[in-house]
């Protein structure tokens, strides 16, 4: 099966959802960016100011964006443990999409917070790691660095809910907030500023 074909299966719920005409996010169908200098995954996290501020952690895999939607954001302090909850897979040219989503869509602006690369920890399959619901990763972000973990929750209800924390080691920072740096990686502006409203 082509690659191609593949990512189209996996995008399949992503694009059912969105009526291009109306968002402004990418279909999936636009050329491929290249890959970041220096080879590596791409990861990006997205802040979305929707009905309720969270921030999107996306992974490059398999040839698109794995996605969680993580409500109060990831953190560097170790001794904290956010709720991530899985969502569809995103296309990689969501890497670096900003703009304001309309209603019926995720109603919000999105700003890139933070992207960079990332690696599986200790040369793990990431795929298979996935689906045993056990995924340890290593960031190399503009604010989020070092050994991260996603474990996935058994919940009756059949919700996707995992967890994501930040490992003790030299990157870790007790305390650490994502609401003290609000602005966008990419263009240096916050939500506000995409809005035109500050």
């Amino acid at each position: 099966m082509a690659t191609s074909t593949r990512t189209g299966k996996k995008l399949a719920e992503y694009r059912a959802k969105r009526d291009f005409r109306r968002t402004p996010e990418p279909s999936g169908r636009e050329r491929r960016k290249p890959p970041p200098a220096g080879g590596g995954r791409r990861f990006v996290v997205q802040r979305h100011r929707a009905r309720r501020l969270h921030y999107d952690l996306r992974l490059e895999m398999d040839g698109v964006l794995v996605s969680w939607a993580v409500p109060k954001g990831p953190t560097l302090d170790p001794k904290t443990r956010r709720l991530a909850v899985r969502v569809e897979d995103h296309p990689l040219s969501y890497y670096d999409f900003e703009g304001v989503i309309p209603e019926g869509y995720g109603k919000g602006d999105v700003i890139v917070w933070d992207w960079g690369t990332w690696e599986p920890a200790d040369g793990a399959d990431p795929t298979e790691a996935l689906q045993q619901g056990d995924l340890h990763f290593d960031l190399r972000g503009q604010k989020l660095k070092g050994r991260f973990v996603l474990v996935r929750r058994d919940k009756p209800d059949g919700q996707d809910d995992w967890l994501l924390l930040h490992k003790h080691d030299d990157d870790a920072e007790p305390g650490w907030d994502p609401e003290e740096h609000p602005e966008s990686v990419k263009t240096g502006r916050t939500n506000d500023e995409l809005q035109g409203v500050s």
